[in-house]
């Protein structure tokens, strides 16, 4: 009987580099590093009228831009198209090879198409290509050779500065593609900026993950209407003591006889005035008058920062003078802010 154990593939042990290696790899990667900015850098040295008209065709696009490439090309153009849709742009990827067996279906007269193609000759892109020419779809070609099948077909060609390729061998595209990538986000942000967008567009695109909740505004999270704990300037301290309590915000509000804010009573001015006289006394013996507000379009980091600078737990948001709402801390950090 045979005894032998089966042999089991096993990567081999890594073997630490010596300081003559590590000094190469970090040269090495410090180059490539260097190529790909300094072709960017040219990249933004040839600019010219070819990118303002194609802003103006995606500008004008009342459907999609619908972008396309294949290979690692592709992987760029997905990029592009998710960096078009959150700043703005309606967009979405088409696989050029899918678009011969059916895709081309995604494809409207509404739309441009914005196709990728270091070489310009990519077979895949010719279907969508002729598509588009057949009925008259604007279309945005970047590649490094005007005169290709893309460069000559397209109604504008954005032309990428001839720049080899990062490394010894130069054949792996790295300094294309990053330029490609590069070019996408200016287009993207062209058109982002064209628009006039504000942050608070910006947050409509991006309501999760960190960028939501840097952009949340006080009135994403304040309290408003029947919540909002306030009481008039001639009540009594018992009357106060039982909205605060009922209200659990830790204080309330003071309005005049027209519905302005003009104090607050606080835990801390509970603690001051602490006596057998407190619930007798009126609300604006014991209030702190001019209290820190905050208007509902301010970023709700910004009510985060004032409360812990002023030691708070919540702040009363005012249109104008009048009491529009109340924020909590607690609001803030639950939701991610800080």
């Amino acid at each position: 009987m045979d005894k032998t154990p089966n042999a089991v593939a096993t990567a081999p042990r890594p073997v630490a580099a010596g300081a003559g290696e590590v000094a190469e790899d970090l040269a090495a990667a410090k180059g490539v590093l260097r190529q790909e900015a300094e072709a960017i850098g040219r990249l933004a040295d040839s600019l010219d009228g070819a990118f303002l008209r194609a802003l103006d065709i995606l500008a004008a696009a009342t459907g999609r831009v619908i972008v396309t490439g294949m290979g690692k090309s592709g992987h760029i153009a997905r990029k592009i198209a998710a960096t078009l849709a959150s700043t703005g742009t309606p967009a979405q990827f088409v696989h050029p090879a899918e678009a011969s067996h059916g895709d081309l279906g995604m494809v409207t007269s509404h739309d441009a198409v914005l196709a990728l193609s270091n070489s310009g000759e990519v077979p895949e892109l010719r279907d969508i290509i002729n598509f588009t020419r057949r009925w008259n779809i604007p279309l945005i070609g970047i590649t490094m050779k005007a005169a290709s099948a893309l460069g000559s077909s397209a109604d504008v060609t954005l032309v990428l500065p001839k720049t080899p390729e990062a490394g010894a061998l130069g054949l792996a595209p790295t300094t294309s593609t990053t330029m490609m990538l590069a070019l996408g986000d200016a287009l993207a942000i062209g058109l982002f900026e064209r628009k006039g967008l504000s942050a608070e567009d910006f947050h409509e695109f991006h309501p999760g993950g960190k960028l939501g909740q840097i952009l949340l505004k006080v009135g994403n999270l304040m309290h408003v209407g029947d919540e909002l704990p306030l009481v008039d300037l001639e009540a009594e301290m018992s009357q106060a003591l039982l909205v605060m309590t009922a209200k659990t915000f830790g204080c309330v509000g003071v309005t005049d006889a027209r519905g302005n804010l003009i104090g607050i009573v606080t835990d801390g001015d509970l603690r001051r005035h602490m006596g057998p006289g407190l619930f007798d006394a009126v609300v604006k013996d014991v209030m702190t008058r001019k209290p820190m507000t905050i208007h509902a379009n301010a970023l709700a980091a910004e009510a985060v920062r004032v409360m812990n600078q002023r030691s708070i737990t919540s702040l009363f948001v005012v249109d104008g003078t009048k009491p529009a709402g109340i924020i909590r801390l607690h609001d803030c950090l639950r939701a991610g802010v800080a």
